[in-house]
């Protein structure tokens, strides 16, 4: 196996279904990235009948492990940007209360204790909102508690909040060209 290429992307899928199939396709823009696969996403997988067929320069890291092993690269330099997309509201909240006990909490605290940037698609963002089923689009009704955490989240250091796909693009594209401006 050739050297692992670093700094990297570190991509987090949680268990949250919305945008989670479009989110792939950025995963796969991406040169030199690490997708981290949470217990509830790997559901989501099964949900949408879905396979992690990405490149072979890409590492699949699963939560398999109590305190998140993989999380360790941060203090090394292997990370230089996180995204997290889709972000569930069970993620959101815990980022927001700073509860660190499954695979895509650790890695957004470890990215902050870091320094290291992330975006995170927060799902739960507006009072009424469309979104993809495994069987068909759903309406679905935010609750109060899921749209102040997203907004508390905004208010982080070294995270931006980005509420549809197109934010999730501008960002991702703004990350590239800090990257390449002060790389």
């Amino acid at each position: 196996m050739s050297k692992l290429h670093t700094p990297r992307w570190a991509w987090v899928l949680t268990g949250s279904g919305h945008f989670f199939v479009e989110s792939f396709e950025m995963i796969r823009s991406l040169e030199h990235c690490d997708v981290f696969v949470s217990k509830a996403a790997e559901e989501v997988l099964r949900m949408y009948k879905l396979k992690l067929d990405f490149p072979p320069n890409m590492r699949i890291l699963r939560d398999k492990t109590a305190s998140a092993i993989p999380v360790g690269e941060f203090y090394h330099g292997v990370y230089h940007s996180v995204v997290v997309a889709p972000a569930s509201s069970n993620s959101v909240a815990k980022f927001v209360y700073g509860i660190s006990d499954s695979l895509a909490s650790n890695v957004y605290a470890q990215a902050g204790k870091c320094r290291v940037p992330s975006i995170v698609f927060a799902c739960d963002t507006s009072p009424e909102m469309l979104t993809r089923a495994p069987h068909g689009m759903v309406e679905v009704f935010p609750r109060r508690i899921d749209l102040e955490n997203t907004e508390r989240l905004k208010s982080f250091d070294y995270t931006t909040v980005v509420e549809s796909l197109e934010d999730l693009s501008a960002a991702i594209e703004a990350r590239r060209e800090a990257l390449t401006r002060d790389g």
